[in-house]
């Protein structure tokens, strides 16, 4: 009976690590997705991530499709157009959720290969506090009618 729970225990250990919940449940992700590169080999990440303890900070991300991830922020110049920029880390807040966006922080993936639409990618995600967590992201191509930040 004790194997029994052990092997169940793994289990569920297994299937959060997969789903991109932490063990301990302070940070989770979600609802990634990945847009088809418009220019070959660049794209752009959005995500959902939720923090029930104290604040955490993203401080990097790697994929399992090669290239770089990048973490882009916004920049403002008054009132002109606003940019984007790389950024050292993305601040998430305690007991919120940040939603990682077009007009906001994001991922920016360069040199990645095989980025076609329908494609599952792992991310991991490193945090300064939480550690590090795996998630899939979802490959998809709005324009055949595919999943975008925009359509959601």
């Amino acid at each position: 009976m004790t194997s029994l729970l052990g092997v169940a225990a793994a289990v569920v250990v297994s299937a959060l690590s997969v789903t991109g919940c932490s063990v301990e449940g302070v940070v989770s992700a979600g609802n990634a997705y990945i847009p088809v590169p418009s220019t070959p080999g660049t794209t752009v990440g959005y995500l959902e991530i939720r923090n029930n303890g104290a604040p955490d900070e993203l401080i990097s991300v790697q994929s399992n499709v090669g290239g770089t991830v990048s973490l882009r922020g916004p920049v403002s110049h008054g009132t002109q157009v606003m940019s984007m920029r790389d950024v050292s880390d993305i601040p998430i807040p305690a007991d919120t959720t940040v939603h990682l966006a077009p007009n906001s922080y994001h991922l920016l993936l360069t040199g990645a290969t095989g980025l076609q639409s329908g494609k599952a990618i792992t991310l991991r995600l490193t945090f300064e506090h939480a550690g590090t967590i795996s998630i899939v992201a979802l490959v998809t191509n709005p324009e055949s009618g595919g999943s975008s930040y925009f359509l959601n």
